[in-house]
């Protein structure tokens, strides 16, 4: 997996995160500063606003005004906003990633495409 396809499959994890959080909270009132933040995070994941430059401020909102909600955020995308948002992910979770994020470049140079969930599964214990 190169990094335009690893681009596209956290892009599609925004897009799943994005559309579940939407559903979540239509029930919220209109104004209310979670709904306001869920449809923020839904214009990003559309395409509109600077992902790098957004998508760590958005995750910090809701990680420290909302972390009750934070859980149902993809870990994924943490490690792929990286900077502050690693300070959400314990150091044994952040090596994780790291050995993840080699085999994923490891394969791409081989000319392979890394399954992601599958690597990560297998290399998090999760099979």
């Amino acid at each position: 997996m190169d990094d335009k396809q690893y681009a596209r499959y956290c892009q599609q994890l925004l897009v799943e995160f994005a559309n579940t959080t939407e559903k979540r909270l239509e029930h919220l009132p209109e104004g209310d500063s979670l709904k306001e933040l869920g449809a923020r995070f839904k214009a990003l994941a559309e395409g509109n606003g600077d992902l790098y430059a957004d998508g760590p401020t958005l995750v910090s909102r809701l990680f420290t005004t909302y972390p009750d909600f934070a859980p149902a955020f993809p870990r994924d995308l943490l490690w792929f906003f990286g900077g502050e948002c690693l300070h959400y992910m314990p150091d044994e979770e952040i090596a994780a990633y790291q050995k993840l994020d080699d085999m994923r470049l490891a394969a791409a140079g081989r000319g392979e495409t890394l399954n992601m969930r599958e690597a990560k599964a297998s290399l998090m214990g999760l099979q």
